[in-house]
């Protein structure tokens, strides 16, 4: 590793990692659920599950950005460059999330676009962050799992209405 590239501080090197995947898998709850439901709530209801999904998926969207900030700020002597880049980073997905309630049929296409572009960069920066092997891992089982239960909600939405 360059020597401008420290490692994240030792105590993050030694994150629980079953408590990381478990806090993880607990969060696709909301996803998988509101998935379900919109293929066997009444037809009048499912607007309200959708609008939900979509809203979550912001959430969570946001969230991934916002761990780039702190990660960033945590991390010394790098480039100053290399720190605008995870900050410039960090807001991005926030944006492109919110870019999701344009409408529905969009909304799923900019969240689903949105993860998987997440994860691809996640993979290069979390290099770069020195982040644990396990983590990526997770992230990339985790956006899996989002990716589809916004194809089948979508799905349904379509399907269903």
């Amino acid at each position: 590793m360059a020597a401008s590239h420290r490692r994240l501080p030792k105590n993050m090197n030694t994150l629980d990692q079953q408590l990381a995947n478990k806090l993880g898998f607990s969060g696709l709850i909301p996803f998988i659920l509101i998935t379900l439901v919109c293929w066997v709530v009444e037809p009048g209801w499912l607007g309200y599950f959708i609008k939900g999904q979509l809203l979550y998926g912001i959430a969570i969207l946001s969230f991934l950005g916002g761990l780039h900030w702190g990660v960033a700020l945590m991390l010394q002597d790098r480039p100053a460059g290399e720190i605008r880049q995870s900050l410039l980073w960090g807001v991005t997905p926030t944006i492109l999330a919110w870019c999701s309630l344009i409408n529905v049929g969009v909304g799923f296409f900019v969240q689903i676009l949105g993860f998987v572009v997440a994860y691809q960069v996640d993979k290069r920066l979390y290099l770069r962050y020195a982040m644990p092997e396990w983590f990526l891992v997770l992230r990339y089982r985790l956006t899996c799992i989002v990716v589809t239960a916004l194809a089948l909600t979508f799905i349904a939405a379509n399907v269903r209405a």
